[in-house]
């Protein structure tokens, strides 16, 4: 995704995916209450699919421990295979 404005078509592409493809229903949606998850058509599809909302407080990532470790994971593991390539080191903290 390269906007934050593409968070709800998204969305609704990975709920198509998930339920066809575990026949499970997505219950809720936890978010950090970003903009791009406020929108009145946003809000408005979760009610008619019955899936709740569910929002931290803003600056509270230790309240959403769940994304938190799972970005972590995925961070670590972006490092551990950048480690094994002949591409060159980035510099800052992107990686």
């Amino acid at each position: 995704m390269r906007y934050k404005s593409e968070a709800f078509g998204r969305f609704k592409e990975y709920r198509l995916e998930v339920e066809n493809q575990t026949s499970r229903k997505i219950k809720a949606l936890r978010s950090d209450r970003g903009g791009e998850y406020l929108s009145g058509e946003f809000i408005d599809y979760l009610k008619e699919n019955g899936i709740l909302s569910q929002w931290t407080p803003p600056g509270t990532p230790q309240l959403n421990g769940v994304a938190e470790r799972r970005n972590r994971t995925l961070l670590d593991m972006v490092r551990s295979m950048m480690s094994f390539t002949e591409l060159p080191r980035p510099s800052g903290s992107c990686a």
